[in-house]
């Protein structure tokens, strides 16, 4: 299950907010995975929606089964978020 990384920017020229909304990010956190899926496997089923900058995969007993993946364009997160979920 993919779930977009709820961040924003902070505030612009004349404190106006420049923030995006929370569902539009390039970092996705994914959770229920199998234990010892790979930085590979991860590459090869995200891979498919466009360029990738990062995946960190959960390697201790606490975050195994969990990964970050970040994209270099947030429509690519969006779009396998919503084909992924």
């Amino acid at each position: 299950m993919a779930t977009p990384l709820r961040t924003g920017l902070g505030g612009g020229a004349g404190g106006r907010s420049n923030r995006l909304p929370p569902e539009v990010n390039r970092i996705l956190y994914v959770k229920n995975l199998p234990y010892k899926i790979t930085s590979e496997e991860m590459y090869e089923i995200f891979g498919k929606f466009g360029a990738i900058r990062q995946i960190r995969v959960g390697s201790t007993p606490e975050t195994r089964g969990t990964a970050f993946v970040v994209y270099e364009d947030i429509f690519d997160a969006k779009n396998a978020c919503e084909h992924l979920s």
